[in-house]
């Protein structure tokens, strides 16, 4: 069956419980997992293999993606009602006021082909991978910034000793009010 010719009843659903939605049918769960690494099954740190028998548990990001995408259906469970992406995008603005950018850069991501996972055990939005965790080693780590707030000289200090320590390339990407994404790269140069 191609994409996009699936019945809704083909199309996994998540129940939103405030800042995640899990996906309780493990067969939709491994097929979103293995479809490119979206999610964690719950319990499981870090799976071996695509295919597990456990709730996948999906970021706000993610479900905004996959919502927009076509991929998955997030039901609020407080009224039984489907949600749109933009109900999502206003569930995130509730947690961050940076929400919607990072959602705009990770669909931008994604949409090149990366596999984009939580890059917060290295200080930073994302950790992009080229073919996926456990396959690959992520070669990028990408911080957003909203254009209004600047790249100020912290974050270039950031990049480069986080880049430098964990030898990946360091990546802030920043977004105008236009929703256009610069992306830049640093190297830290020892004298």
């Amino acid at each position: 069956m191609a994409e996009g010719d699936e019945t809704s009843d083909d199309i996994p659903v998540a129940d939103f419980l405030g800042d995640r939605g899990i996906v309780w049918d493990s067969r939709h769960g491994t097929r979103l997992y293995s479809s490119g690494f979206f999610g964690q099954p719950v319990g499981i740190r870090k799976p071996k293999s695509p295919e597990f028998d456990r709730p996948l548990e999906l970021s706000l990001l993610e479900c905004a993606y996959l919502v927009d995408a076509g991929m998955l259906r997030v039901i609020d469970v407080s009224g039984q009602v489907p949600m749109t992406v933009d109900d999502l995008i206003r569930a995130g603005l509730l947690q961050s006021e940076e929400f919607y950018e990072r959602f705009l850069v990770y669909k931008d991501l994604r949409r090149r082909g990366f596999v984009v996972r939580p890059g917060l055990k290295f200080g930073t939005d994302f950790a992009v991978y080229e073919h996926g965790p456990g396959i690959d080693h992520a070669p990028f780590l990408v911080h957003v910034i909203p254009q209004r707030k600047g790249v100020q000289p912290i974050d270039m200090v950031r990049a480069g000793r986080l880049a430098t320590s964990v030898r990946k390339k360091f990546i802030i990407a920043t977004v105008k009010e236009s929703e256009e994404i610069t992306y830049y790269s640093f190297v830290w140069h020892r004298p």
